[in-house]
């Protein structure tokens, strides 16, 4: 299944197509609204008090659905209109506010303090909407926004934050600020936009099986969610032995920066990998050997270049490396003739040296750079959105292309671009890359795809890192715990809804 990333003219067309082939707007509001209260299971706000703005339309019909819902579960519920008038209502959200009116909680949880953390429903405004906000709802936008901050609440939209605009990405001066934004059936354009990521947080798509026969088209960039990777990694078969999992060969670390090559390690061994190896010059080698997880090899080498010949799926090089080394290296790149994972300094020896190699390599080449080495690797890329400099580079080059960020993008030539949904602020911290380096170079040797590799691997850090700081601030994540609640974030992704 692909979700593709549509403009708001695109959405209207499918939403029509859906109506004109007989599923109703009260049909789909309902699936929207039980999804969002649904899907709070996998966001760290867990039952109490909930507020819910809602505006005059369909979005904010949807809003009220989903508290219809949380009120069944014991929510208690706090109602914000723009209208107080409920004549001025569209039908559908009137009648869905008579609804929730009329519904009795089964059980009551206990009244939160002034200072627990509630959650905020942003159901003012869908997509239509366009320009800069009304003074009535500005006035509640800036609520929600002083909520956040002084109360850390979770504010929750509804398809789009309101003061987004859904085509372009631009937001006003008093866009609601939103930690989780839920859109219906496909992102718009404007959520992916490259200045829309703080204002959206974290992505998730509903799926509407109703639109799927009406979407068409060939779409350029699509969101990679539960729905679309969950078959992606198929189930092991019963009497499956270590070497069907890929033999993956690490090329790592230097004096000084040991911790990336291990953490790289991790991140393959907490991925699947059947067999991984380290392979360590002289002086390093002990080192590694003592910090490495028991179940990594660490073999040394007079040269990275005796990697050429040895028998591996997939080999992950880069993390912690140096420039020391930087013709053996450039030679591995080049030579080595199966499939490459490469990051970090990796990436750094090969900018210094032109890209130009990458064109020539015997194998496939994943690139994980972040901004500041892309920004090395593709110079003419820095004026560019991030969506123009990933498809030039990989135009220019034959390699799949994992442009990490808040909003990490994976491009390969003649495929859609993939954007990433999951991920937290407490990610910023060292060592993250160098994880993900290990679990791409893990699926790969599983026999994914460069691309699925990418796109999953992707997805299940971003995963792993929400699952650690759920019951806890966004300070003082580790990659180290990323990586030991990988296993726990390729259990969730069958499970996931959005």
């Amino acid at each position: 299944m692909k979700l593709p990333i549509v403009s708001c003219a695109e959405m209207r067309r499918i939403e029509e197509a859906t109506f004109a082939a007989g599923v109703t707007a009260e049909r789909l509001m309902e699936e929207v609204g039980a999804h969002v209260a649904l899907s709070l299971g996998q966001f760290p706000v867990h039952g109490g008090e909930a507020i819910v703005f809602y505006g005059k339309g369909n979005n904010g019909g949807d809003a009220l659905v989903a508290a219809r819902h949380l009120k069944i579960a014991g929510w208690n519920i706090v109602l914000r209109p723009l209208e107080e008038d409920r004549g001025k209502l569209s039908g559908l959200a009137r009648k869905n506010l008579g609804a929730l009116e009329s519904t009795q909680s089964a059980v009551q949880f206990p009244l939160h303090k002034k200072r627990d953390r509630p959650l905020i429903i942003d159901g003012l405004l869908g997509i239509g909407a366009k320009g800069p906000l009304r003074p009535d709802v500005r006035a509640l936008a800036r609520e929600i926004n002083a909520l956040r901050a002084q109360r850390n609440a979770l504010v929750l939209a509804v398809d789009i934050p309101t003061g987004l605009d859904a085509e372009t990405g631009e937001a006003d001066p008093d866009c609601v600020v939103a930690d989780v934004t839920l859109t219906a059936g496909y992102a718009k354009k404007g959520l992916v936009a490259d200045a829309a990521a703080q204002y959206v947080g974290r992505l998730g798509v509903i799926p509407l099986a109703a639109f799927e026969p009406h979407a068409g088209g060939d779409y350029l960039e699509e969101t990679a969610t539960p729905e679309t990777l969950a078959n992606v990694l198929p189930r092991r078969n019963f009497d499956s032995h270590k070497t069907q999992f890929g033999r993956v060969g690490i090329v790592a670390g230097s004096p000084g920066f040991t911790g990336a090559a291990i953490l790289c390690a991790s991140g393959a061994l907490r991925a699947g990998a059947g067999l991984i190896t380290l392979y360590a010059p002289g002086e390093i080698q002990e080192i590694l050997a003592i910090k490495a997880p028991p179940e990594i090899m660490v073999r040394p080498v007079s040269s990275y270049i005796d990697v050429l010949d040895e028998k591996l799926d997939v080999l992950a090089l880069g993390p912690g490396l140096g420039k020391e080394k930087a013709g053996a290296v450039l030679q591995l790149v080049e030579d080595f003739k199966g499939p490459m994972v490469l990051d970090a300094d990796g990436l750094n020896i090969v900018a210094e040296h032109g890209a130009a190699l990458l064109n020539r390599c015997a194998g496939p080449r994943l690139l994980t750079p972040h901004p500041g080495e892309m920004a090395r690797l593709f110079p003419e890329g820095k004026e560019m959105s991030r969506y123009d400099a990933a498809s030039q580079f990989t135009a220019k080059h034959p390699v799949t292309l994992l442009l990490k960020g808040s909003r990490t993008i994976i491009r390969e030539r003649g495929l859609p671009a993939s954007y990433n949904t999951t991920g937290t602020p407490a990610m910023g911290s060292g060592g993250m890359g160098d994880v993900l380096t290990g679990v791409c170079a893990a699926l790969i040797g599983q026999h994914l795809s460069l691309y699925d590799a990418a796109r999953l691997g992707a997805w299940v850090c971003g995963r792993a890192a929400e699952l650690v700081t759920a019951a806890r601030s966004e300070y003082g994540l580790t990659a180290l715990e990323v990586a030991g609640r990988l296993p726990a974030a390729f259990g969730r992704l069958p499970m996931e809804s959005v």
